[in-house]
């Protein structure tokens, strides 16, 4: 599975922007235009994948060139595929795949919310809009990592108390519970009948 995945956006002029995709194989550059609102519609298909969406796609406009988006999610493991394409009402598969990775949807979570942490830390959500044309996506970011920090705990508490019950003392406490709870052997004598000896 591929990992260390990092995701930069960087204002590039009014209305632009650059996406950079890489991890330790590849590396995409993408543009982004205002026309369409693109860092909104990313945060939200992977809030989307989060909450389970097994798949969701997300298209930035380069005009006229454009660049899909396309995940797949199954289980905790998600697919990406990008593609370049020339028109953006382009099919599928009239489009060019420029990058591709499997990820786990933690993983990906968290690229995407540390992503547009650093750009409201680089450029503050007032200096954003003067470069991009529209207001910082701070709804859609928190609506994500919200999302996020419960997928995060209720995975945490899943895997540890998964641990907790492959332990000898948690085989035992359960083995021991059993034997508690088990009614008699329907056989079993009581303790003054099956000592009896006969005798009056």
């Amino acid at each position: 599975m591929t990992s260390d995945m990092r995701i930069t956006w960087t204002l590039a002029g009014s209305g632009w922007a650059d996406c950079t995709l890489e991890d330790r194989l590849a590396k995409a550059e993408l543009t982004a235009s205002y026309i369409t609102s693109a860092p909104e519609e990313l945060l939200t298909a992977v809030a989307r994948l989060v909450a389970s969406a097994t798949e969701t796609r997300v298209q930035f406009e380069a005009e006229p060139t454009a660049y899909r988006w396309i995940f797949y999610r199954e289980g905790e493991d998600i697919w990406i595929r990008v593609l370049e394409l020339r028109d953006g009402s382009d099919h599928d598969n009239r489009g060019t795949e420029i990058w591709s990775s499997q990820l786990g949807i933690d993983q990906l979570a968290r690229t995407v919310i540390r992503c547009f942490d650093k750009v409201a830390q680089t450029y503050g959500e007032s200096g954003y809009r003067g470069k991009w044309g529209e207001h910082f996506p701070r709804t859609e970011l928190e609506v994500l990592r919200r999302l996020w920090h419960t997928h995060h705990r209720s995975d945490n508490t899943y895997k540890a108390t998964a641990a907790l019950l492959q332990t000898p003392a948690a085989h035992s406490s359960r083995a021991a519970e059993f034997a508690t709870s088990a009614p008699a052997h329907p056989c079993a004598l009581p303790p003054k009948i099956a000592h009896h000896d006969g005798a009056q």
